[in-house]
């Protein structure tokens, strides 16, 4: 990928081997991380361009506007870089309060409880939208 093409600010960051950059979404105001993600050096372009998120999907290998289908965009507020220039940080504004594609508010809604013996994970967060409404 000819590098030139991009503003000097993306040569700071860490792409791994394959072009991209870790990403967390944290939500203004409530600071809950509501998800995960990766992003290529179009994908950070085009979400500063656009002031919204846009991801590098790894499973379809395409450019994915948060909320293209869903309308559960995320507005960017601030974008940050930890110290070793190799994750970034969205602070997002969610809309309609659904960041998980299982129509919960948040991809981290199962909690560990127990010991390392007997363990399990648990549904913490209701779903505010059945995803069949959403995704037709």
């Amino acid at each position: 990928m000819n590098t030139s093409a991009h503003g000097k600010w993306l040569n700071k960051i860490q792409w791994d081997e394959h072009g991209l950059v870790p990403v967390i979404a944290q939500e203004v105001g409530s600071n809950d991380v509501l998800m995960f993600a990766w992003m290529n050096r179009d994908a950070l372009e085009k979400t500063v361009e656009l002031g919204e998120a846009v991801y590098w999907s790894r499973s379809r290998k395409k450019l994915w506007h948060k909320g293209e289908e869903s309308g559960h965009i995320q507005k960017v507020q601030d974008i940050r870089l930890d110290c070793d220039n190799d994750v970034v940080l969205l602070k997002i504004e969610q809309v309609d309060s659904i960041a998980c594609h299982t129509g919960r508010h948040s991809c981290f809604f199962q909690q560990f409880e127990g010991n390392a013996k007997e363990g399990e994970w648990k549904t913490v967060e209701p779903v505010i939208k059945n995803p069949e409404s959403i995704y037709k």
